[in-house]
């Protein structure tokens, strides 16, 4: 299974393209898109889906893993990475390919096995369950990763209980 795990934002989407098979997980490819600053945000989010779209061309991922919204103390943060989620969900869906939503909570557990794990933890775990030398960067990057391996545990245990068809 191919898996495309995002960390929406609209400065900087990270992305994390693995691969799972049976208990293994094979980096494909990870980086960020990034958008100017003090770009109008229509033309952000007009710049984003022109990164994603051919970017799931070329890829075919067979599924998307999406950082669930939540809020914090910072509504116009939230907002702003809610504009970009969109863009991921109505590309992920223009090309019929089923997104999970997790929050930040579920992936710690998932990656770390610790809800409340730090940042550098997660990123830790994510370097080395991916077997790479360094941890991806920028944060985004390595986010997207721990979203991807988090579906990727997630998926194979909930379809197997039957929660996902």
């Amino acid at each position: 299974m191919i898996i495309l795990g995002i960390d929406p934002g609209t400065a900087i989407m990270g992305y994390g393209l693995i691969e799972q098979k049976g208990n293994d997980l094979r980096p494909i490819d990870y980086s960020c898109w990034r958008t100017p600053a003090h770009t109008p945000l229509a033309e952000r989010l007009l710049m984003l889906y022109e990164q994603i779209d051919p970017y799931l061309r070329m890829h075919t991922p067979d599924h998307i893993a999406v950082e669930e919204l939540f809020f914090n103390s910072n509504t116009t943060t939230a907002l702003s990475v809610g504009h970009a989620r969109g863009v991921v969900l109505l590309t992920g869906a223009q090309h019929s390919i089923p997104i999970y939503e997790y929050t930040p909570l579920q992936v710690k557990q998932a990656v770390v096995g610790y809800g409340r794990a730090e940042k550098a933890q997660v990123q830790q775990m994510v370097r080395g369950l991916l077997g790479l030398k360094d941890i991806p960067k920028p944060d985004d990057t390595a986010d997207a990763l721990a979203l991807a391996i988090c579906h990727a545990h997630s998926f194979s245990l909930n379809q197997k209980i039957g929660e996902f068809r």
